[in-house]
């Protein structure tokens, strides 16, 4: 088969690697330095498997700035472009979607049009009525940086139709995977948003309730590393997600939730709206923690949202960094990732030792070797160095 992926981020270079590995795969993307890397052989975003799969795997992979090019005489087109929340309309820009469909209908007009990018409850039904055609969802349960790993051992497949192409598709993802015995769940289109949603909000709750936890035993002088493991001891429970942060952040739990919240118009609620409040309360006890030591000079070490990412979007620690600069603190940032000499008026620092040594205290959102030799100095909830 001849398989168009649209998008060249975390999601979309996972499907288009793991499909690669079967059938001819032809991602397209806006951006020609993405293009470029796969071209070259190089992975778009920061994931381990995806630069040894480029490395030592033959896959029938390339990447195209054309649209044409892409989604002519393709079988499945898969859509993978960021929808961001717009706080403005109360609900996902989903204009790339729509997009990339109107160009499948003119390039690639008998191919099963597979939407991967998070969209809302009932934007399937939406579309199917602009456009004739075979278009479902298709959710994605991918962490950054270990995206494609997750592909290779999905914990389901979901498909938001019943229809041949729809299990056509899940075949596809089966037969790409590493694993055996994946549940698959063939579901309506507003159901299978609704899991994503649902899903991501219930792991959004999860680390909004230990961060509340924490806060707990920090104003208390509890030690919560005791708390955490005698709670999380009992099996319904679980030992996993239970690490604290400054709260969640990144690609998708940020807009997934108060996409969620949208959806809930007209339905009573309480919890939703809690989650999203906890996660800016969060912020808020944690710069109200570094100004009560009275530092001169504030360091942030790393902007990412967690270990093994590059992506600093919505980042739990820049909201802090927000709170601290509105008090008038200076603030001063070490992220490799980035070349310029300033963040958002925030000086960057590329030279570790020096933002050490020049840092009256150090916020890390995690703890890694390279900032220990300064402990004394760091401010930071991570109690097991796990995201």
């Amino acid at each position: 088969m001849k398989i168009a992926v649209v998008g060249l981020g975390y999601v979309g270079l996972s499907n288009a690697l793991i499909l690669a590995q079967n059938h001819e795969v032809v991602a397209l993307d806006l951006d020609e330095d993405r293009v470029n890397l796969i071209n070259e052989g190089k992975a778009t975003v920061e994931d381990a498997v995806a630069d040894l799969m480029l490395k030592t795997r033959e896959l029938n992979l390339r990447a195209t700035l054309s649209a044409e090019d892409a989604l002519s005489e393709s079988d499945f087109v898969l859509i993978a472009t960021p929808t961001s929340y717009d706080p403005e309309t109360n609900q996902f820009d989903t204009s790339s979607v729509r997009a990339v469909i109107k160009l499948a209908r003119t390039h690639a007009r008998h191919a099963a049009i597979v939407i991967k990018s998070t969209i809302p409850v009932g934007f399937v039904d939406e579309i199917r009525q602009e456009h004739d055609g075979k278009i479902f969802f298709s959710p994605e349960f991918l962490r950054e940086g270990k995206a494609v790993s997750d592909n290779l051992s999905p914990s389901r497949i979901i498909v938001g139709d019943d229809s041949e192409d729809a299990r056509k598709f899940a075949s596809l993802m089966v037969e790409a995977a590493e694993i055996d015995d994946i549940p698959i769940l063939f579901t309506g289109s507003s159901e299978a948003e609704a899991i994503k949603l649902f899903a991501n909000t219930f792991l959004a709750m999860r680390v909004a309730y230990f961060n509340e936890l924490d806060g707990f035993a920090l104003q208390r002088e509890l030690n919560p590393n005791e708390i955490i493991r005698g709670v999380c001891l009992d099996p319904r429970i679980g030992t996993h997600y239970n690490n604290p942060s400054f709260g969640y952040g990144g690609y998708c739990l940020p807009k997934d939730t108060k996409q969620l919240l949208a959806n809930y118009t007209d339905v009573p609620q309480i919890l939703i709206s809690a989650i999203i409040e906890s996660n800016t309360m969060r912020k808020d006890f944690i710069a109200k923690s570094v100004l009560d030591l009275n530092p001169k000079i504030v360091g942030i070490y790393r902007l990412v949202m967690k270990a093994g990412s590059d992506n600093f979007r919505a980042s739990s620690v820049q909201g802090v960094m927000k709170r601290i600069k509105a008090k008038g603190i200076e603030v001063q940032i070490y992220e490799p990732q980035m070349e310029e000499d300033s963040y958002f008026g925030s000086k960057l620092i590329t030279d570790l030792q020096t933002f050490k040594d020049t840092s009256d205290v150090i916020i890390a959102n995690r703890v890694t070797d390279e900032i220990r030799d300064s402990i004394n100095k760091v401010f930071s909830r991570d109690l097991s160095g796990l995201d």
